[in-house]
């Protein structure tokens, strides 16, 4: 598979309370052979950000959507539509692009299996995964979905098994930052992504 074929859009919230489920994402789609990418990955000031992101999008023939954070601010009472405008886009692409933007394939994620029908009834014919907030959720919706759209059929670990991965990797995460004179709580994406490919590569599959 080419770059396009293996890279995975990540559309999901920055903040710390989801960086839980964030690296947990990162993690599962490297591990299964793919790479990720997100809004984080370059920091331009001088670029306008829809224009990054339709750079991102159109470079990713897969998405991750996760549209769990669409609740209401507790500070200005209104809801954020980041995640749901950025799925909008991906879709988008998918109908109206030229035709390898026409193989794009998402996964939409959410806290809870229905509660997209009260914000976004439009997507009520798409195939929606729930993590209840939960890692461990999150890494079999992702493992599951990449295996049903990897053209190549190949033979990928359980969910389990990834999971068992993941937690060994996060045991070690903070023995390789102190290598890299970094600490876990200031990685960057780019910090987190190459770190994860590290681990992958010294402990393969």
């Amino acid at each position: 598979m080419g770059p396009y074929a293996r890279s995975v859009f990540l559309n999901v919230p920055f903040d710390t309370r989801y960086r839980k489920l964030f690296h947990a994402l990162v993690f599962g789609v490297h591990d299964c052979g793919f790479t990720a990418r997100c809004a984080l990955e370059s920091d331009d000031g001088g670029q306008v950000r829809l224009d990054k992101l339709f750079g991102i999008i159109a470079g990713c023939r897969l998405g991750i959507h996760d549209l769990s954070r669409t609740t209401l601010d507790t500070t200005n009472r209104l809801p954020r539509f980041n995640m749901p405008l950025e799925l909008g886009l991906f879709l988008g692409a998918r109908r109206f692009g030229p035709p390898a933007q026409r193989r794009k394939s998402s996964l939409i994620l959410e806290r809870e299996k229905y509660r997209y029908q009260i914000f976004c009834s439009d997507i009520s014919g798409q195939d929606i995964r729930a993590h209840h907030n939960d890692a461990y959720n999150a890494l079999a919706a992702v493992r599951n979905w990449l295996q049903a759209t990897n053209s190549s059929k190949r033979a990928f670990p359980g969910p389990g098994k990834i999971a068992s991965r993941y937690i060994e990797f996060r045991m070690q995460l903070p023995f390789m930052c102190t290598n890299e004179n970094l600490t876990p709580r200031e990685l960057t994406f780019l910090d987190f992504r190459r770190l994860v490919d590290a681990w992958i590569t010294v402990n393969p599959r």
